[in-house]
């Protein structure tokens, strides 16, 4: 319960308090971060989906508030909460046990492991799920997939790859996440302009 309590005073302050610093800010998420590592993570990976479907459709799509789809923000705040904050969180973890150490040989290696054997497969998924939660059949979801998925994967080969091995390098596990979900402001932008686009 106090948990919930100190996540509303930081949600509340960030609203209310202009004078607020970032850096403010940033040392509460910090204190929020190394209280429940687990939970702030999935929050935040569940908040910045939804930033990128705010941004998708008010900045790539021009909807304009009026037509702005708070349903599809809310289903894919979801995806964030419940598939991408967990498994994203969960697999840096695994990653760490797989490829030991801070160096630039073992930030590489990771680098490798996480684009060629986990985000192929962690964006059919996302991209499944998402067709799932737009009502498509199967079949209308295996030829989405097969309409959308290179052309994901293509562009998800030209970010990531730096980004990440700027992550393993320089940024501590427990941050990682959040990270990844900082630079994927951009990413869920288009990911999301990407699934809904029928």
């Amino acid at each position: 319960m106090f948990f919930i309590v100190e996540v509303t005073s930081l949600v509340v302050c960030c609203w209310t308090c202009p004078h607020r610093t970032m850096a403010g800010l940033w040392r509460s998420y910090q204190a929020l971060m190394s209280k429940h590592p687990w939970t702030i993570q999935i929050i935040t990976a569940g908040s910045l989906v939804g930033v990128g479907d705010v941004i998708s459709q008010q900045l790539i799509e021009r909807r304009g508030l009026a037509n702005h789809s708070v349903r599809r923000t809310a289903k894919m705040m979801s995806i964030g909460f419940f598939f991408v904050g967990p498994v994203i969180g969960s697999w840096y973890r695994v990653l760490d046990r797989l490829v030991v150490g801070e160096t630039k040989s073992a930030a590489l290696k990771k680098m490798v492991l996480d684009q060629v054997g986990f985000a192929p497969c962690f964006l059919g998924v996302f991209l499944g799920i998402s067709g799932t939660l737009n009502g498509l059949t199967i079949e209308q979801n295996v030829a989405k997939l097969k309409r959308d998925y290179t052309d994901a994967l293509v562009a998800n080969y030209y970010l990531w790859p730096p980004v990440q091995i700027v992550n393993f390098y320089f940024v501590p596990l427990h941050h990682r996440l959040a990270v990844v979900q900082i630079v994927a402001v951009i990413w869920n932008s288009y990911l999301s302009w990407k699934a809904n686009k029928m």
